[in-house]
């Protein structure tokens, strides 16, 4: 193994913080939309409020449960050779909460390690340190053969699955019809009964298009593309803790990211994720060194899936060799200190299908992705409030993959070479692949970066900061293109910006 193959989220953090994006005092330069500190922001306003993503809103620190048992006691041998499935499925079965750890060794994997119940870690010894060894196929345990939106026949793989899976869902309960209208940046809505409800609960506010997809056409800004392959009418909703309940009037925690309309079925249901708290931290997956045939030839050599949950995390995790990293479709979950490498022969440049794939409200920050991908960080239909940060790769792709993902934040991010920053996938006529508000801060790259072609996404988009010999346009109405150096924006983490600016008015009141 080569000298420094694995370095700590400490190294990681440093190059990309302090070599790409360190700022001086001298020279700084301050957005428009949000001043030094947030003095000219409102919630109301077109850059969105994204202090809310990641694990427990990002409000406390990702924790460390104590162990409680290990590996090594269902018969792990940790040795290369032995096959540890059995035994890691009977450590997370015999264990209620709590680590499990995983101590240094060579893991030989050949089946899915299934995580479904709430509060279990799996924790190895670090990077390099603990090796997980998968030897197959998710195909080849789990078949799960479908098709592309274009009909072509392929794994569902190529688009999800890992063999270690966190896999849950949340029973959403309709509490009460909203009987008020309210737009954007608002935080009360007027329900139709509000027994039970209580202050510190956490609620979804849903919503479903009608007929007309007046739904979808606004979360375009009324510039959605051709959508004539969305046929159903799709649904949307954002959770959020109670604040206060006075009568039926309830005023939420964070500002709404979207306007209630009657028209849109507004309703308030309850958010009780059935898995939650689950950590996967301090460990390496590896898959054997394959070449890669190419998009969707892939069978599910994926790291790490979290499905259906709510504040997950995965820290400190290097993948190696992988079709795809890691799947995140759950909400409110951290990624922090992800590094992704491969030695697997390359097709057309990459080396597997997509490194990062979000779900909604989530959290990656301080990753590495030292391999290229077809879509390095994916965001799907409808994700929204999303945070990308402190990262880089080799050259990034910003996939955004059609269906109206909108307010998502990339910040503070060294895309490498930047001539695929847009590269982005999606099917035919399923809109435009940015939604509303999609937001560019502080991108760095060897190339010049220019505002994205028509069918990109609508002009509510916003870029600031990013490396470009454009001139600024700053339109309310139209296009937001702030040409400042993003070594000179600051706060170059906008996300970190938000976040303390809400907790310290938080810890005032």
């Amino acid at each position: 193994m080569r000298k420094h193959l694995y370095r700590s989220l400490v190294v990681v953090q440093a190059i990309v913080v302090a070599a790409v994006f360190g700022c001086s005092a001298l020279g700084q330069e301050h957005s428009e939309l949000w001043g030094k500190n947030g003095e000219v922001w409102t919630p109301q306003s077109r850059l969105p409020d994204f202090s809310f993503a990641g694990y427990h809103f990002g409000e406390d620190p990702l924790p460390r449960p104590e162990a409680v048992t290990d590996v090594r006691s269902f018969g792990a041998k940790g040795d290369g050779k032995t096959d540890c499935t059995r035994a890691f499925i009977k450590a997370v079965e015999a264990t209620d909460k709590g680590a499990i750890r995983i101590p240094a060794g060579h893991y030989v994997i050949s089946d899915i390690i299934w995580i479904k119940k709430p509060n279990i870690v799996l924790r190895g010894a670090g990077p390099g340190k603990t090796v997980i060894h998968v030897t197959a196929e998710l195909e080849d345990v789990r078949p799960n053969m479908g098709a592309t939106t274009g009909g072509r026949p392929t794994s569902n793989y190529s688009w999800s699955g890992g063999f270690i899976w966190i896999s849950g869902h949340s029973e959403q309960r309709t509490i009460s019809a909203i009987t008020s209208e309210s737009t954007r940046g608002s935080k009360e809505v007027t329900v139709q009964k509000s027994e039970g409800l209580e202050p510190g609960q956490r609620v979804a506010v849903a919503l479903v298009d009608d007929k007309t997809k007046s739904l979808l056409n606004y979360l375009y800004s009324g510039d959605p593309g051709n959508t004539g392959k969305i046929r159903k009418p799709v649904s949307i909703q954002m959770v959020s803790r109670i604040a206060s309940v006075r009568g039926n009037r309830i005023t939420l925690e964070r500002p709404l990211r979207f306007d209630i309309r009657k028209s849109w079925t507004p309703v308030l249901k309850a958010f009780n994720p059935t898995v939650s708290e689950v950590g996967i931290e301090d460990l390496s997956i590896t898959f054997p060194v394959k070449p890669y045939r190419g998009h969707f030839t892939e069978r599910g050599m994926n790291g790490i899936a979290l499905n259906g949950v709510s504040d997950c995390w995965v820290r400190n995790v290097r993948i190696s060799n992988c079709d795809s990293a890691i799947y995140v479709s759950g909400m409110f979950c951290t990624v922090d200190g992800l590094v992704v490498d491969s030695r697997r022969p390359a097709n057309r440049g990459v080396t597997g299908h997509h490194g990062i794939s979000y779900g909604t409200d989530c959290l990656v920050q301080n990753f590495d992705l030292r391999t290229h991908f077809i879509h390095d960080i994916t965001l799907s239909h409808l994700q929204a409030g999303n945070v990308t940060k402190n990262g880089r790769g080799i050259n990034l792709s910003l996939d955004h993959h059609k269906g109206a993902p909108y307010e998502n934040l990339f910040c503070n991010l060294d895309a490498g070479k930047g001539t695929e920053i847009w590269r982005c996938g999606g099917g035919r006529d399923l809109g435009k692949h940015c939604g509303a508000r999609g937001t560019f801060w502080c991108i760095n790259s060897q190339q010049d970066i220019k505002w994205p072609w028509a069918n990109f996404g609508p002009d509510s988009m916003i870029l600031v900061g990013v490396k470009t010999s454009a001139t600024s346009t700053r339109d309310p109405n139209g296009k937001w293109f702030e040409a400042i150096p993003p070594d000179k924006l600051q706060p170059a983490d906008l996300h970190a910006a938000q976040l303390s600016r809400r907790l310290g008015k938080k810890s005032n009141n």
